[in-house]
C-alpha cells in the first residue's frame, strides 16, 4: 500500500484539530489587560496543547521518511494514534476551565499517555511490516524515547494525585521539552 494516503489524512487530521484548539479560545470579555488576565490560563493550556500536536506531526513525519511499506494493521494503528489526538481539544478546554482541579488534570495525562501509547504501537507496526532490516527497524531498536516517555506520564499521573494536580501538566511540559527538536539521525538517514 502507499503511504502517502495515510500521510496525507493524518495532516488533515492534526490541521483539523489544530484548528478546532484555537476555536475553543476565546478572547477576553473587555479591552483591557484585566480582560486578558482572565483568559491567560486558556491561552496557556492552548499553547501546550498546541505544542504537543505540532510534536506529533513533527515526529510523525519524520519517522514516515523512513517507511516504505504500510498494511493495514498500521492504517489502523494510525487511525488509533489520531483518535487520540482528536480528544485534545476536548481535555484543552477542560484543563483550560479547571486547571487547579484533579479530574480535568487527570484526563488530559490520560489523554496524553494514550497519545504515546498510540505512537509507540504504530511505530512497532511500522517496524514490523518494513522489516527487520529496514532503515526505520534500524533507527528504532534502541530507541527509548517513547518508553521513557510513557513511564514519565504514569508517573506525572501519580505525583497529580498523590500530591497535586499540577504535576500532571509539569511532566507533560518536561515531556515536551525532551520531545521538541525531532531526531536528526532521521533526517541524515533519510539523506543517506
Amino acid at each position: 500500500m502507499s503511504k502517502s494516503r495515510l500521510e496525507a489524512f493524518t495532516d488533515a487530521v492534526i490541521a483539523i484539530v489544530m484548528t478546532i484548539l484555537v476555536l475553543e479560545l476565546h478572547q477576553p470579555t473587555t479591552d483591557t489587560l484585566a480582560g486578558l488576565a482572565g483568559v491567560e490560563r486558556k491561552l496557556f493550556i492552548y499553547i501546550v496543547s498546541f505544542v504537543l500536536l505540532a510534536i506529533y506531526w513533527n515526529n510523525h513525519h519524520h519517522m514516515f521518511q523512513l517507511v516504505h511499506k504500510i498494511d493495514g494493521r498500521v492504517l489502523w494503528a494510525n487511525n488509533f494514534f489520531i483518535f487520540t489526538l482528536t480528544l485534545f481539544p476536548f481535555a484543552t478546554a477542560w484543563i483550560g476551565d479547571f486547571i487547579d482541579s484533579l479530574i480535568p488534570q487527570l484526563t488530559y495525562g490520560l489523554i496524553t499517555l494514550l497519545a504515546n501509547s498510540a505512537y509507540l504501537i504504530l511505530t512497532r507496526e511500522l517496524i514490523r511490516v518494513n522489516g527487520s532490516d529496514s532503515k526505520l527497524s534500524e533507527f528504532f531498536q534502541r530507541y527509548n524515547k517513547s518508553y521513557v516517555t510513557i513511564v514519565l506520564n504514569i508517573l506525572g499521573l501519580i505525583l497529580g494525585l498523590l500530591i497535586h494536580p499540577y504535576f500532571v501538566l509539569i511532566v507533560n511540559i518536561g515531556i515536551l521539552i525532551m520531545w521538541i527538536i525531532p531526531d536528526r539521525r532521521i533526517e541524515k538517514q533519510y539523506k543517506e
